[in-house]
């Protein structure tokens, strides 16, 4: 297991775990901002992943392991050049630019980690690659506004492109062996090859099954659930903060027991019941006013979501040969980064539309269908899982 790739991990996440509380005070300083130029940050930015994540992961067959250095020293590049300029058109760009420097890094990262030699430990090697991620937000977040404040509003730019840089020294040797480059790469870089990717039993099942994972923890946990605590519930912003940060450690609490979990008793026996489970605590939190019930069932929303977030990517891993996996991620990778694109615009709506409690009722259905739909195909996505495992 590349234990390289998980401390860069750690070191990227911190970064811009850093940059997310600091980011929109400094447009408001720097370009006094208004709420539509701060909310086109993270679109830009799910933009420039997007684009690039699927080139990525046919990339990979040409360059390996330096297209995640270089995507971290373009990112390093970016943090810099973003506090030089005095033009939020051209600040909006960088930050585009930075999607797809994101997009390289975690593409590579976590082909990586699906490649371990052994499918047993596909599903811990993954959740150790996401708890590096969620632990590394979580640092970054508690320590982003009092860096703006305490060192100065470009501090947090700075720090992540130290950050950066680190993480590019510490994954640099390992992108450079050519032989563990190999384990993750290779295979035609026909773009045909796509259609074999997408044919795969279970790859289009699982896609949406991310897409619609990230759809509701960005368009519903992270942007509507303060609002509804704050207007329905009546809390105060510390309150929303800690009912915030037990999603999080609920989360992270959670993501080992899924991927270890899948490689003892089977990916659709942990998948489907924690996306059941997710489906029926995000419906019923509308039904919670007790700050006590409501902090419990924070914490057990973001331990269903830590507990089935691994193992979509784990089980691609498992369907698709090691030639096309670079591919596959990458493609799972855009279908991510598409809900994390659409999810806020029509949950948002929904919210404005119809009413406050509607975003968590459609996403607590969609989960449903998303479960419906992996227990349709179980059958034909772990053809490939008990060949090579013989026990799911």
């Amino acid at each position: 297991m590349p234990v390289a790739v998980i401390a860069a991990a750690l070191l990227f996440n911190l970064g811009q775990g850093v940059l997310r509380p600091s980011l929109p005070l400094y447009l408001q300083r720097s370009f006094t901002a208004n709420y539509r130029m701060v909310t086109l940050i993270p679109v830009v930015f799910g933009a420039g992943k997007w684009i690039a994540s699927l080139p990525t992961g046919y990339l990979l067959d040409r360059f390996g392991g330096p297209l995640m250095v270089w995507g971290l020293l373009l990112i390093a590049i970016i943090d810099l050049a973003s506090i030089m300029t005095s033009s939020y058109s051209v600040f909006l760009g960088f930050r585009a630019l930075g999607g797809v420097g994101w997009a390289m890094f975690a593409t590579v990262a976590t082909t990586a980690m699906v490649g371990v030699p052994a499918v047993q430990g596909r599903g811990r090697a993954v959740s150790l690659l996401l708890m590096s991620e969620t632990a590394g937000l979580l640092l970054g977040s508690a320590v982003g506004g009092w860096l703006y404040q305490g060192v100065g509003a470009v501090s947090p730019f700075i720090f992540e492109s130290a950050c950066m840089l680190v993480a590019a020294v510490a994954v640099g040797r390992w992108a450079s062996v050519p032989a563990r480059r190999s384990s993750v790469t290779g295979g035609s870089r026909d773009w045909r090859l796509l259609r074999t990717v997408l044919r795969t039993p279970g790859v289009l099942v699982m896609g949406v099954t991310n897409a619609v994972l990230i759809a509701i923890q960005t368009g519903v946990l992270v942007f509507l659930f303060p609002l509804y605590l704050v207007n329905r519930v009546g809390v105060g912003p510390e309150a929303v903060g800690a009912f915030i940060s037990l999603g999080v450690l609920g989360r992270l609490l959670a993501l080992w027991f899924g991927g270890s979990g899948s490689d003892r008793w089977g990916r659709m026996r942990v998948l489907i019941p924690g996306l059941l489970s997710h489906a029926a605590l995000l419906g019923s939190l509308i039904l919670l006013r007790d700050p006590v019930a409501l902090g419990s069932w924070s914490l057990a929303i973001g331990a269903a979501a830590g507990l089935v977030a691994p193992l979509p990517t784990a089980i691609i891993g498992d369907q698709v040969p090691p030639s096309l996996q670079g591919m596959a991620i990458g493609w799972l990778r855009m279908m991510t980064d598409s809900g994390q694109i659409v999810g806020p615009l029509v949950m948002g709506a929904l919210a404005d539309g119809v009413d406050l409690s509607t975003p968590f009722l459609v996403g607590s259905a969609l989960l449903m269908m998303v479960a419906w739909q992996c227990r349709r195909r179980a059958k034909a996505m772990l053809t490939a899982v008990s060949a090579g495992r013989g026990d799911s």
